[in-house]
């Protein structure tokens, strides 16, 4: 990867806005049908830097950084999936958003299926990329645990005293072509991780997102079978956190849902492979757009 890739964001702009009295930053482009991307734990919107832009071509394209992340707001409070769901509404509030496509990748997976759950009328469409939160079989309460303390314990050799090598090296974890991790990336985020208010609760922050199991909210069976709404689980064959075959089943149970199988890629897809990426999230769209005019149609909706 060569060049930088705000050269593929030009057209974006950055907003901050006062979400339920918490200052949220997204970076948004577009017009048409909201669609909202959302990070995994410690990411940030630049997460979605080499997506917005392209998927702002027919849409009204937002990616987030969740309560607590990049440079929104972060609280001293207890974090969990259904405290960032509530703070991802209230952006939707604040930007006159009545029901948006979700796409979350990892911890930003999980939280919109929290939201596809228990808020199923603010949702559209939810894609699930490398999610998180799955509990599909007997050990899945475990497999969650185990998952979380493997992502918890690499974040926090890059959070605790963050150098721009033990980012670089967190990076190069989520990565299969660890190529892709460029010095410009691993400087924004190194200014992110320096930032002396996320220094200060990132490490409790990680350890509650991650300390799944228990009284943890996670996307259950039972829960995913509740999911109305068009859906597309997307997996790589080489993420480094939960296996794909994880979200295959997935896919079985939500009702509505579609499964794609990527190759050649880690944890972020979404980066690693963007032109990919992009096609499919491009064609899942138009799946929800269809259905939508089908069910306007039949006057069921």
């Amino acid at each position: 990867m060569s060049g930088s890739f705000w050269v593929e964001a030009l057209g974006t702009e950055t907003r901050f806005t006062n979400a339920g009295g918490r200052r949220t930053r997204s970076i948004v482009a577009g017009q048409g049908d909201p669609i909202i991307l959302l990070h995994g734990i410690t990411g940030h919107a630049e997460t979605w830097i080499r997506n917005v832009a392209a998927l702002a071509e027919a849409y009204e394209v937002h990616a987030l950084d969740m309560l607590g992340h990049g440079l929104s707001d972060k609280p001293d409070i207890d974090y969990s999936t259904a405290v960032l769901g509530e703070h991802v509404i209230a952006y939707m509030d604040a930007a006159g958003i009545g029901a948006a496509v979700l796409v979350g990748q990892s911890l930003g997976g999980w939280v919109a299926g929290w939201i596809a759950v228990n808020h199923p009328e603010r949702v559209r469409g939810y894609a699930c990329i490398t999610g998180a939160g799955l509990e599909v079989s007997q050990d899945g309460a475990e497999l969650t645990r185990t998952i979380g303390a493997k992502v918890g314990d690499a974040t926090a050799k890059a959070t605790a005293a963050p150098t721009r090598e033990s980012v670089r090296t967190r990076l190069e974890w989520l990565m299969h072509d660890k190529s892709v991790v460029t010095d410009e990336l691993v400087d924004v985020r190194y200014r992110i991780y320096s930032d002396p208010d996320f220094m200060a609760m990132s490490g409790k922050m990680v350890g509650q997102l991650t300390g799944a199991g228990g009284g943890a909210w996670t996307l259950t069976r039972e829960r995913l079978a509740r999911i109305a709404c068009p859906t597309l689980v997307l997996w790589t064959r080489q993420n480094p956190t939960m296996p794909w075959l994880v979200g295959e089943e997935a896919s079985r149970i939500i009702p509505n849902a579609q499964w794609y199988l990527m190759e050649d890629a880690g944890h972020w897809p979404q980066f690693e492979k963007p032109a990919e990426f992009n096609e499919l999230v491009r064609a899942f769209l138009r799946r929800v757009g269809e259905d939508r005019a089908a069910v306007s149609a039949t006057g069921t909706g």
